[in-house]
């Protein structure tokens, strides 16, 4: 039986190698030509104060255009050396996305040399693969621009040069493929060919600690040429789906192909699913063992697998499981690295038959999952019983055994906060038996960790929420400010609170009542108390005002409570109440208006 079950952080793939490894060395065949020269001193700094300039930005139209010809200009003739240099390629980069379409392909022509084919060191160079990613982003700006003739005229010099260098990808496929940093301009090429670019936008900064940004993707039009590109590109790369499906940047490359065929051209999209797993299942093994088991255990492929799952459709998913699959999931699913492709295909199969045999099997080893700390399979297992009444009954007592809270009945009170630590009933609350001595019980506070969170807001998806709900009305108003405000556990927090009905809500706003302030004045307790207030009805909306509204100069000069008193209108409730009750009284018509709808 399991003692302890910590959640682990998903894995998250980024392609390429991993870092802390040198790259190879690559002789002169491999690049196809000698070591290029480099900048001199004088024009490194030369760079080095565009890049200053760059940084301040630009007032005027007219100067910025001045500027950016100017120094295009400088860079004409060396191009390639400009490329290649770390100050240069930083300078060019910021160039680009000031530049006009005609600029960025004067600079591609001459990257790729008059045939074409020096696009292959350039992009094969670890600082010329950021440039020519730069450029090849700037496509996007074709729908951004009026349609007169000579933005026309501008948009066929980019157009012809992105064909150039499809032309040489293909008969240098396998260099592209397997280079690390070629490979992540191939990425790059593919998307633009599809019409649909991952670029990361700033995400809004709340705190002291810097957010990473966030990936968008920006669909554009692009020319009917590029739709052909693409197809040919595609089965130059099926052409090597052996390599494809055991390299790590290759893999990343097929991935990147499915995920924009499956946004733009679905029919492709399935043609390559068909190949590869083709492929996949034709390879030998041993007798009566599929080689799709094997691949999946396989560092690099089952990424790619991850991928194939997520897009296939319900008859490929039903005969993958009934020919390749069926009564090897539980061997899979722990092992240290399918277990992730098993996570994948539970999710894709959510909405189809084929889930109520994968669940079944499952179930025989449970808690042999839980013990090996696979949590990501059990959450999934829990996120897709949610479409599964059938199903939810039984998972929830799995559960409970689990974490040694099903009998006697008084002990399921206490699931919430094993669920939300993933610690069994014995561990969390260091209770010890002995013959003929009584049971002591420790207090402790509540702890949170991702995966418990991920389950508790899995499990407020059940229609029956009714011992998760006598578990959190349990909970002392201490640890209660502790989820809400816990950078986890107030993702559990909202759900347990919003997937209520009203009455029930209620409830658990009777007990929050008196941590209002505490959570306004918290970066995740607002958030939390945002959600709530978006949820309530116009009654409970003014119970909550009326709790907030005596600690006005506190709220008003917290720098996360503020926003809670600006949304919430605080104001208006305080001097014209009449007014408030009209406001949020005609919010709340709007908001049934729409749920009725959506229904």
């Amino acid at each position: 039986m399991i003692e302890k079950m910590k959640g682990k952080g998903e894995r998250h793939f980024k392609g390429g190698q991993k870092t802390g490894h040198k790259r190879p060395a690559q002789d002169a065949s491999v690049v196809g030509e000698t070591k290029r020269p480099r900048l001199d001193a004088t024009t490194v700094t030369y760079f080095r104060r565009v890049n200053d300039r760059l940084t301040k930005g630009f007032e005027e139209e007219e100067e910025k255009a001045l500027f950016v010809e100017n120094v295009l200009l400088e860079v004409k003739g060396k191009a390639a050396m400009v490329s290649t240099n770390m100050i240069g390629r930083l300078a060019l980069e910021g160039l680009f996305s000031l530049a006009s379409p005609t600029q960025v392909a004067e600079v591609l022509s001459e990257l790729g040399g008059e045939t074409g084919s020096e696009f292959r060191s350039v992009s094969c160079d670890q600082c010329g693969a950021h440039v020519m990613e730069s450029a090849l982003r700037q496509t996007h700006r074709w729908a951004e621009e009026s349609p007169a003739q000579e933005d026309e005229e501008h948009c066929g010099m980019l157009e012809a040069q992105v064909k150039r260098l499809c032309g040489v990808v293909r008969e240098n496929i396998m260099v592209f493929l397997k280079d690390p940093h070629g490979s992540h301009v191939l990425r790059t090429l593919v998307q633009v060919l599809a019409g649909s670019l991952t670029r990361d936008v700033p995400a809004a900064q709340t705190g002291k600690k810097p957010k990473k940004p966030k990936a968008e993707v920006l669909d554009f039009e692009i020319p009917v040429s590029f739709w052909w590109e693409l197809k040919h590109l595609s089965d130059c790369v099926m052409e090597n789906v052996n390599v494809c499906v055991t390299n790590a940047s290759s893999s990343a490359t097929l991935q990147t192909l499915l995920t924009v065929s499956h946004r733009k051209r679905p029919i492709l999209c399935k043609k390559l699913i068909k190949c590869i797993m083709g492929y996949l299942t034709s390879i030998s093994s041993a007798p009566g063992v599929s080689p799709l088991l094997l691949f999946m255990k396989d560092p690099s492929c089952s990424h790619l697998i991850q991928t194939v799952f997520s897009f296939s459709h319900k008859a490929l998913l039903q005969n993958l499981y009934k020919n390749h699959l069926r009564k090897q999931l539980m061997s899979l699913a722990l092992h240290p690295i399918a277990n992730f492709t098993v996570q994948s295909l539970i999710t894709a199969s959510a909405h189809c038959k084929v889930f109520l045999k994968i669940f079944d099997e499952l179930m025989e080893g449970f808690e042999a999952i839980l013990a090996a700390n696979h949590m990501g399979v059990a959450v999934r297992l829990v996120e897709s019983c949610a479409h599964w009444e059938q199903k939810q009954n039984e998972l929830l007592q799995r559960l409970l055994q689990a974490f040694h809270c099903n009998e006697p009945a008084s002990l399921q009170v206490s699931c919430l906060p094993l669920f939300l630590s993933l610690m069994t009933h014995e561990v969390y609350y260091n209770t010890e038996t002995a013959e003929g001595d009584a049971v002591t019980q420790s207090v402790r506070s509540l702890s949170v960790c991702y995966h418990g969170s991920r389950l508790v807001q899995a499990l407020a998806g059940f229609k029956d929420r009714t011992i998760l709900m006598n578990s959190l009305h349990a909970l002392s108003s201490a640890d209660l400010l502790t989820l809400g405000t816990d950078c986890m556990g107030t993702h559990a927090l909202q759900m347990l609170v919003t997937m209520v009905s009203d009455k029930g809500r209620g409830k658990i706003l009777r007990k929050l009542e008196e941590l209002y302030v505490q959570l306004a004045c918290s970066s995740c307790g607002s958030r939390l108390l945002e959600a709530v207030w978006n949820s309530a009805n116009v009654s409970q909306r003014q119970s909550i005002a009326e709790k907030l509204v005596p600690s006005e100069s506190q709220l008003r000069s917290d720098q996360f409570a503020r926003h809670i008193w600006t949304k919430f209108g605080l104001t208006n409730f305080m001097r014209r109440r009449a007014d408030w009750q009209e406001v949020q009284t005609g919010e709340s018509k709007k908001r049934k208006m729409f749920s009725d709808i959506l229904q």
